[in-house]
């Protein structure tokens, strides 16, 4: 073997170690970069040469070390959790937060919350009882009477301006999907480009990684490695990403809350196939899908479901007030005339949903109708039935109150499931961490030993130089 390859030998190590070294800086560099993982140069040692000859033989050591390639210290299946976490995480918060903002726009239990006022209102109607002859009692019953109204109407309004607010977020994140996946295929472009010449794209890697993260928390996105180290990103089994080509998505359906209450669904749909649903079933675009949905019996989108609560108690109001005042008597003008009958104290406009719709009939207090027919001009007994709607069991209070009931469950149920959710996508994260972050400690132990073995392979340079200094120098003096 020749005392030149020697030469070779160190030589090797010092690339070696000193990319290997670079690597470790790398890291350290990237120690509080989000989304890095920590790479490690893998090196192999390399084989004694070999001529080719019948008798050849090869005693001598190997030709000393090569960096094969520098790995990435992440793992496939951590991230599949991490994904498939974050993807119900994101459905069950956006459920959760819908949930949270519906309930607070009810405002109960509140000095402004609906049954307050309607309080308010069965107290303006004993009023009026007690004292049937006396304007400013019923002129405070109509006042009374309009702030429920308005009421009922606000919460309408409430419901319908959030579904509004959830589609327009809708058709925010799905464009941002869109462009998502758009960068993710560029970045498959780029890294098959480097990968196929030699170079290593594990930066560019990460980057993807989080993308498709992103991803998956919006529409439950996973990912298919292909050998050629390209990635594609699926959809409910369908590719969003393939390779360097991507599909788009489309919001579709009303975009009116009118629409969703008529029966209307708000979907997600394939652009380039219209009418083809993409079927999502995770991700915070599945939990706003869910939000969106018609009404269909109490099963269907709480926005839809409130509103249709909304309606059911308006009409609960009207039918059962006119149902009473229909039949009793005003106060005649005339002494002892009777009086007129009462008709209908709250009106239903049948061109809008009843919560809109719902208005008082009457203007005029004198036309308020309290006196039953078969007793005196100042009779209050009609007032007192009317009065004693609050406490009926099927009367609009017990409405309310099972409304009210119902959603307080839904939202604690709704956001308890978000927070256990949570918990676990937190814990994969923090695994998912664990596995790819930077250890200061760790990489400056590494360099430390990169350090140590590029001065000892230095130092074989330097003695194999010394060497050959003397053979080829001090060889044949000896005698001169």
């Amino acid at each position: 073997m020749s005392t030149f390859s020697g030469l070779g030998t160190a030589l090797s190590s010092l690339i070696a170690q000193r990319q290997a070294l670079e690597v470790s800086g790398q890291n350290i560099a990237n120690a509080n970069t989000v989304g890095y993982t920590r790479q490690r140069a893998s090196l192999s040692a390399l084989p004694a040469a070999n001529v080719s000859s019948m008798f050849s033989t090869n005693n001598g050591p190997g030709q000393g070390t090569q960096v094969t390639g520098i790995q990435r210290l992440g793992d496939l299946f951590i991230d599949t959790r991490v994904r498939s976490e974050t993807a119900g995480s994101a459905y069950l918060s956006a459920s959760a937060s819908a949930y949270t903002t519906l309930e607070q726009s009810i405002g109960e239990p509140g000095k402004t919350g609906l049954s307050t006022q309607l309080s308010d209102l069965w107290a303006a109607f004993s009023d009026v009882a007690n004292t049937p002859n006396k304007e400013s009692a019923r002129a405070v019953l109509l006042e009374t009477a309009n702030a429920v109204a308005d009421r009922v109407a606000t919460l309408y309004d409430s419901a319908s301006t959030q579904w509004t607010q959830a589609r327009t977020a809708a058709v925010s994140l799905i464009d941002q999907v869109n462009t998502i996946a758009t960068n993710v295929a560029n970045l498959n472009t780029n890294i098959l480009s480097i990968t196929n010449s030699g170079g290593s794209a594990n930066e560019l890697m990460d980057q993807r990684d989080q993308l498709i993260t992103q991803l998956s928390g919006l529409v439950g996105a996973t990912s298919r490695v292909r050998d050629n180290g390209t990635v594609d990103v699926l959809v409910a089994g369908n590719a969003l990403v393939s390779g360097a080509t991507t599909k788009q998505l489309a919001v579709t359906g009303p975009a009116q809350f009118s629409g969703a209450n008529a029966g209307g669904s708000v979907g997600v749909e394939w652009a380039s196939r219209p009418g083809v649903a993409v079927g999502l079933d995770g991700g915070r675009v599945a939990g706003l899908l869910a939000v969106l949905a018609p009404p269909s019996g109490g099963a269907g989108g709480m926005l839809t479901e409130a509103a249709a609560s909304y309606d059911a108690l308006a009409t609960r109001i009207a039918t059962k007030v006119n149902a009473l005042h229909t039949n009793a008597l005003t106060i005649s003008a005339v002494p002892g005339a009777p009086g007129a009958p009462g008709g209908d104290f709250f009106a239903l406009d049948p061109t809008k949903p009843a919560s809109l719709g719902l208005s008082v009939a009457i203007t005029d207090p004198a036309k308020i109708a309290v006196a039953d027919p078969t007793k005196g001009a100042l009779d209050g007994s009609v007032a007192y039935a009317i009065a004693s709607l609050g406490s009926a069991t099927d009367g609009p209070d017990a409405t309310w109150s099972s409304v009210v009931v119902q959603l307080g469950v839904r939202t604690a149920s709704a956001t308890s499931r978000a927070t256990v959710s949570e918990a676990s996508r937190a814990s994969a994260a923090s695994q998912q961490l664990a596995q790819t972050s930077v250890d200061v400690d760790e990489e400056s132990t590494n360099m430390l030993a990169y350090q140590r073995a590029y001065e000892g392979s230095a130092r074989v340079l330097t003695a194999i130089d010394q060497m050959l200094d003397t053979l080829i120098n001090r060889t044949g003096l000896v005698g001169r």
